[in-house]
């Protein structure tokens, strides 16, 4: 029996559609075309080559992804009647509140500490989060740290039984590879898009819209993993639909995901590079008392002392011109390229003194004071987050340091106990801490914690157990 192919199919249907209809059914082909399409779902097969399926690479996947619960509780509008004059009627009062559930995509990026990668906005407020595994298993979720530049967040659970996600390389992503977005928009985790990179991300690009990475694989929120199945890159939003019929999705690239995922782990917030100097714009009437021919650029007017700017051999009256890999034509280019990285990290800048131009490596430093959230130190601090005191502080009614309390959430252990935003903590159990560091040696495997506080002006002992 011959064997009928996809094209000899397509041949017949064109001849049919040409015959009258009684000749049609004589020859059978009203038959023909019912068959057919009762079988319009892609077939396995065409002429015994296989068609491509994403479905192994997301069987892979799927053993990853999370559904990430947060709780929190919102403020609704002021009920009219709550007012002292209807109190005097109306002895019962409505509630003020209430509580909101939002769900989210995740995925495991850290089997063996427990971390989960999802998006900022998607537990912004949460006062409780529960990781749900795919295999049906819920877990308790705390959250290390956010960062709402990237939309980015970092949440830790028990790493017992957790499969990670493989890692991809986002600088290695080129205009035209293929990509597969994994989303929620129906409030479904397996939701998935493919699509193509329109444009990789250039993170040291003055242009913000450069910093993610662009596809047309768009579903709001969720991941980016390429054919194989690696994480590339965490989606935080898509553009408005065009006149095409078609949307522009972007992701993070995984890569500064990953570096903003090292800092939160470290300090509970990234700590943003800073370069100690004060710069202003290279107008043409600086240009000619500098003696400096061109206009673009921007002059340094003061550089702070003992700052690893006066290290790197910065001087004023420097006229900067490169950063990096960018062209520098305003003040606002290198606030914007140094707002981009972080603490640690080397800056190359090509300057224009005296005629001469000059290669300078600078180390940023670091723009605010790390902080750690209390739950990843000690049980008896949930819902606090700790940070180093800046050195003003430190000299104002504390001889010694200590550590600051940044935040407290209403409810939680902490504030149960009396912690409270701004108090600074100036020993435990009896032993002087003056920072993260030394706070956290003092809790090490103390069940209960006798905290000395200063609020204020005043002090206290406050015991947690």
């Amino acid at each position: 029996m011959k064997k009928i192919t996809l094209r000899d199919m397509i041949v017949s249907m064109k001849i049919c559609q040409k015959l009258p209809l009684f000749l049609a059914i004589t020859f059978g082909c009203v038959i023909n075309v019912v068959a057919i399409n009762a079988k319009a779902a892609l077939p396995l097969a065409v002429d015994d080559v296989p068609v491509p399926s994403l479905a192994p690479m997301m069987e892979r996947v799927q053993t990853s992804l999370v559904t990430v619960v947060s709780e929190a509780t919102v403020n609704v509008r002021q009920d009219p009647f709550d007012d002292p004059f209807f109190r005097r009627f109306f002895d019962q009062r409505r509630a003020s509140t209430r509580r909101r559930e939002a769900r989210s995509v995740g995925v495991i990026i850290d089997s063996q500490q427990g971390y989960v990668l999802t998006n900022e906005h998607a537990v912004r407020g949460a006062g409780k989060i529960t990781i749900m595994l795919d295999n049906g298993r819920s877990l308790d979720g705390i959250l290390v740290g956010t960062d709402s530049t990237f939309d980015v967040a970092l949440v830790k659970v028990e790493p017992q039984g957790l499969s990670a996600i493989e890692l991809g390389n986002s600088a290695e992503l080129r205009m035209g590879d293929f990509v597969v977005s994994i989303g929620d928009p129906l409030g479904d985790q397996n939701t998935i898009v493919s699509g193509i990179v329109s444009a990789p991300a250039k993170p040291s690009s003055i242009n913000q819209y450069q910093h993610y990475i662009q596809s047309d694989a768009a579903v709001g929120s969720g991941i980016l993993v390429d054919l194989n199945g690696r994480l590339v890159g965490l989606n935080i939003g898509q553009s408005s639909q065009t006149a095409a019929n078609s949307r522009i999705g972007f992701s993070t690239p995984i890569n500064m995901a990953l570096k903003v995922t090292n800092q939160l782990v470290k300090y509970g917030t990234p700590q943003r590079g800073f370069l100690a100097v004060r710069v202003q714009d290279l107008t043409q009437q600086l240009a000619s008392a500098f003696d400096v021919k061109q206009t673009g650029g921007v002059v340094i007017t003061n550089v702070t002392k003992d700052s690893s700017a006066e290290k790197s051999g910065l001087q004023v009256g420097d006229v900067v011109l490169r950063a990096g890999n960018q062209i520098i034509d305003n003040r606002k280019d290198l606030i914007t390229l140094i707002s981009q990285q972080f603490a640690g990290e080397s800056l190359s800048l090509t300057v224009l003194r005296k005629g001469q131009k000059r290669d300078l490596v600078a180390v940023l430093e670091s723009s605010q004071q790390a902080s750690k959230v209390g739950t990843l130190i000690h049980r008896q601090l949930e819902g606090a987050t700790l940070g180093n005191l800046d050195p003003q502080q430190a000299t104002t009614g504390v001889a010694n340091g200590g550590v600051l309390v940044t935040d407290v959430i209403k409810g939680s252990v902490a504030w149960d106990h009396g912690v409270r935003t701004n108090d600074i903590i100036t020993s435990v159990n009896r032993r002087p801490v003056n920072d993260l560091g030394s706070f956290r040696k003092a809790i090490a495997n103390q069940d209960v914690l006798m905290l000395n506080i200063v609020r204020g002006n005043g002090a206290m002992f406050v015991l947690l157990q």
